[in-house]
């Protein structure tokens, strides 16, 4: 079978290697960066309180990816992300809105509960201006359990077909087939 390709699809990635958790959450924004950018992904990035996914974007960039970064007036980018378009919108909520609105899915790497607060904020901020983005976390090292046991336990009675909407993967690649498919069946 074909790999899935969706030249023009734009992913909003929520990645953080700041905080406790995975020593290797900057490989895996590498890798990410790097493959999402190889199929003709764009990426659009979150960018609040200093919090920059760096290796993600150096990674897309290096592939020849497109990327733009949404952020708050903390985020001051490095000489590496030199020509890296930086959005700054000062409200969180119209930060969220407008990540919400450039994407068509949703992707979360394993991170702080920074990255997490922030895809959960601008997933409610999409659907709040009538955008359903699908979303799909790599769960790998089961950095998403605990969202995975609330998506079993809460989603699934309070919005009507939540596997449609709200997956989990165990490697990038499964990610970016999830995405493709969830993206080309709305």
């Amino acid at each position: 079978m074909a790999e899935p390709h969706a030249p023009g699809l734009t992913l909003a990635v929520f990645a953080s290697d700041k905080g406790p958790g995975d020593a290797e959450r900057s490989s895996i924004m590498s890798q990410a960066g790097s493959y999402f950018a190889r199929r003709g992904a764009g990426l659009v990035c979150l960018a609040e309180n200093g919090v920059l996914p760096v290796p993600l974007i150096t990674a897309a960039r290096a592939a020849g990816g497109r990327v733009q970064i949404i952020g708050d007036d903390s985020i001051v980018l490095p000489p590496a992300l030199d020509g890296v378009p930086l959005e700054l919108i000062a409200a969180r909520a119209e930060r969220a809105a407008r990540v919400g609105a450039l994407a068509d899915a949703l992707v979360a790497l394993p991170g702080s509960l920074q990255s997490v607060s922030a895809l959960f904020t601008t997933w409610t901020a999409a659907k709040a201006n009538g955008l359903v983005r699908p979303v799909v976390m790599l769960n790998r090292h089961r950095a998403f359990e605990a969202v995975r046991g609330y998506a079993a336990d809460v989603l699934s009675h309070s919005l009507p077909g939540h596997e449609r909407i709200v997956q989990f993967s165990d490697s990038i690649e499964d990610v970016w087939a999830r995405v493709s498919r969830l993206v080309n069946e709305r």
